[in-house]
């Protein structure tokens, strides 16, 4: 017997307003039927195409530190550089820069959402491979 994971719960101050937030970070949309509204205390969104979901969950406490579980986002199209302008765009915070930790290309950026929830952004599939294909020098 074993289980799977049914949706990424993520606790937070307004669910609404953070679902809101994500929704276009991720291309994610409302469940059918059952949209999210201001004042609700759960919001899920869920992707249309792996239809993995994301629930946010309204809790009274803070947040106290480092999340003990994050997101890592790679994009979908473009580069991870560009992901980043984005989503700092958006309103994200920038906490850390890994670019070219590993070597020119390498690394992610640390970001946070509105609420102080911390994500990665990854480089991205086409870089990858472009990566993979260039000459070793």
């Amino acid at each position: 017997m074993t289980s799977y994971i049914s949706h990424t719960s993520v606790d937070c101050r307004n669910a609404y307003d953070l679902a809101e937030w994500w929704k276009p970070v991720l291309g994610y949309t409302d469940l059918p039927g059952d949209p999210n509204e201001p004042g609700h205390p759960e919001c899920m969104i869920i992707d249309p195409e792996s239809a993995h979901r994301v629930l946010f969950i309204e809790v009274s406490e803070e947040k106290p530190a480092k999340n003990r579980l994050h997101f890592d986002l790679r994009p979908r199209t473009g580069t991870r550089d560009e992901e980043v302008d984005r989503l700092l765009g958006r309103g994200a915070a920038r906490v850390a820069d890994h670019r070219g930790i590993h070597g020119p290309g390498s690394g992610w950026v640390v970001l946070a959402d509105p609420e102080g929830n911390e994500f990665c952004v990854l480089r991205s599939d086409a870089e990858l491979v472009e990566q993979n294909t260039r000459p070793a020098v």
